[in-house]
């Protein structure tokens, strides 16, 4: 995994190195080759086709790849996001083709990729084998929109999702009744073939049927589920698909289908084991290590006041947490986009950053407390950072600068705070995804 940290005169045990090796671990405890031997099936009677979309596409591929068998047939093609595949072992055959398309909004390159993966598990039979590697942004890249829908209609309709403050689960539930694909919809496409699924996790409660809104999944939300997603937020839909879902036209396949009879659905990585990897490589540096909770959402800075409250009550002795310690959590929280004046230049920033603005302005420069906040992807939002450092001193820096937090969370820009006090943590992309981390370290 590429990563650099921010320039750094500290002394060895320099809380910005020892947050960022706790990321680490958890990213490590994430990676694909870790994972999958213990999920792989035995090759079939007929031919394994390898399918998948998201973020550790390439390296889940790459997986597969080093551990099936080298004289049993294995072909396919797999999605990942631009510049998130792995360089190539040295000596490993390439097998499945791995392609790259755009997230969060989807782009051409992710609709090609869509039709073509469909177009791969036609006419199978029930000797062959699909093995579907499943992870974190495999919605936007595997895109093929419904009957009466375009790429433009689904970009549109995914940008106001993000940036509505809706939660995943929510923007998935959408996505699933406007493809041709998700919500359970490939996996029926393969039958009579078997289905084997292998997912890592980035959603709250490790829900299978809402990771890359679950194109292999049988789905249990409804067409009025989606309108009623769609009305909360105010999102604009083409007419002819409101008529659609208010139909029922464009429902999913549901739980008891016959299609999925002998499926199977493995989750290979999830949030809360990296949380307890980076508890443990804590622990071994002598520090008292707390999970809070894998399925933390809400409103980034909202979150970031929440915690940042419980970091100074600790700091202050005031808790239950006994220092030195680090307080960890994990989740997807959202962000809504404010409206932004006239002229003025649209903020940067995702998460993590907000999390980190909203943790530092709740700390108000409290002693002996900082912070990591990062995606495990490596990329928070679509900014080439993965996350910030919040330290004692993070205000003061910002204030001889003449920054302001409420400014920058008036308009979203995490990304400029943060990079002007050189505090921003860029790893490039990881080849994993269990979504936010989170560690405060007090001591």
């Amino acid at each position: 995994m590429q990563s650099h940290l921010a320039p750094s005169h500290h002394a060895p045990d320099d809380p910005r190195q020892l947050l960022r090796q706790l990321y680490d671990a958890a990213v490590r405890r994430a990676l694909p080759l870790h994972n999958t031997a213990a999920h792989l099936p035995p090759p079939p009677k007929g031919r394994t086709v390898v399918i998948g979309a998201g973020k550790a596409g390439g390296a889940m591929a790459q997986a597969v790849e080093a551990l099936w068998p080298a004289d049993a047939p294995l072909s396919g093609l797999v999605v990942t996001r631009y510049g998130h595949t792995p360089p190539r072992p040295a000596g490993l055959p390439e097998r499945i083709e791995v392609v790259e398309a755009a997230h969060p909004v989807p782009d051409e390159a992710g609709l090609a990729a869509a039709q073509r993966i469909l177009g791969l598990v036609q006419g199978l039979t029930a000797d062959d084998l699909v093995l579907c590697l499943i992870s974190g942004g495999g919605s936007a890249l595997l895109t093929l929109p419904a009957d009466g829908l375009t790429l433009a209609d689904k970009q549109c309709i995914n940008r106001q999702l993000l940036e509505s403050g809706a939660h995943i689960g929510e923007m998935n539930t959408v996505r699933k009744h406007l493809s041709r694909i998700k919500g359970g919809r490939l996996a029926a496409a393969c039958a009579p073939a078997r289905v084997v699924t292998l997912t890592i996790s980035d959603v709250p409660g490790d829900d299978v049927s809402v990771i890359a809104s679950g194109p292999t999944v049988a789905d249990a939300s409804t067409c009025a589920d989606a309108l009623a997603i769609l009305h909360r937020y105010g999102i604009a839909v083409p007419e002819a698909v409101h008529q659609a879902l208010s139909s029922g036209t464009l429902e999913t396949p549901k739980p008891g289908d016959a299609r999925f009879a002998g499926h199977a659905v493995h989750l290979i990585a999830t949030p809360q084991e990296s949380l307890q990897a980076a508890a443990e490589a804590a622990r071994a540096k002598g520090l008292n290590a707390y999970i809070l909770s894998d399925e933390i959402e809400g409103e980034s800075r909202e979150v970031g006041k929440v915690l940042g409250a419980m970091a100074r009550s600790t700091a202050l002795g005031r808790s239950a947490f006994q220092p030195p310690c680090v307080i960890l959590s994990g989740g997807e929280t959202t962000v809504t986009v404010r409206p932004r004046a006239e002229g003025q230049p649209k903020g940067r920033g995702g998460r993590a950053g907000e999390f980190c603005l909203g943790l530092a302005q709740a700390l108000g420069g409290q002693a002996g407390v900082w912070a990591l906040a990062a995606d495990t992807d490596g990329i928070d939002g679509v900014e080439d950072n993965a996350g910030a450092f919040v330290a004692p001193d993070t205000l003061a820096r910002a204030a001889a600068q003449g920054l302001k937090v409420s400014d920058h969370l008036d308009r979203n820009d995490a990304y400029g705070y943060f990079s002007a006090l050189g505090d921003l943590v860029v790893t490039g992309p990881t080849h994993t995804n269990v979504n936010d981390f989170r560690a405060l370290l007090v001591r």
